[in-house]
């Protein structure tokens, strides 16, 4: 692997599309990053520089499967909200909670893209064992996306409560939690064997 495909990998990484847009809480998307992008850069620069091993790898084809599964499981449920906020026949309330809900999904994606693209990482990266810094760099990913997927249920849970009398946006608060939960029992499944 060379060094200029290395430099496009950290830069689609670190943020080579849109400026990343606040968060809700005050936090920028940006000061986030800044945590674990010199971990990044050390791991893909470890990467690079490390002597070539054998070519198993970190994943396997059933775990990539199950990382590539999220992303249609997200887009279906973010298709589902954004269609029944755009319902005509739906009350205010479920509206704003639907839409809540929503922007809450969305505050989160871009960083979660992020950390998905790192578990994956190693598809990229060829001669690498099982010992590989590929390694550490997926326990990393795994675990910030936990981190994130924790933070984003709590705050899941506590829109359920405030919208549980209404019961359409209820259940679909419901249905953002069950994607979180899967998504985590997926990682979880994977993480466990690194």
């Amino acid at each position: 692997m060379g060094v200029t495909a290395v430099w496009k990998m950290m830069g689609r990484v670190v943020g080579g599309g849109k400026k990343p847009a606040c968060a809700a809480n005050g936090r920028s998307i940006t000061r986030l990053r800044r945590g674990w992008v010199r971990p990044l850069a050390l791991g893909v620069t470890m990467l690079v520089l490390a002597p070539n091993v054998s070519s198993s790898g970190v994943l396997s084809e059933s775990d990539f499967k199950k990382v590539e599964a999220i992303k249609p499981l997200f887009q279906n449920l973010m298709g589902d909200l954004v269609q029944t906020a755009k319902r005509p026949d739906i009350s205010t309330g479920d509206a704003d909670c639907i839409t809540s809900t929503i922007r809450e999904l969305l505050q989160i994606s871009e960083e979660l893209s992020s950390y998905e693209y790192l578990i994956t990482i190693e598809k990229e990266i060829t001669d690498f064992g099982e010992n590989s810094p590929v390694k550490g760099v997926v326990k990393f990913a795994i675990e910030k996306t936990n981190t994130i997927l924790a933070e984003e249920r709590r705050r899941l849970v506590q829109l359920s409560d405030r919208c549980s009398r209404f019961p359409l946006a209820f259940g679909k608060t419901q249905q953002a939690l069950q994607f979180i939960d899967t998504t985590t029992n997926l990682l979880n499944s994977i993480q466990v064997r690194l």
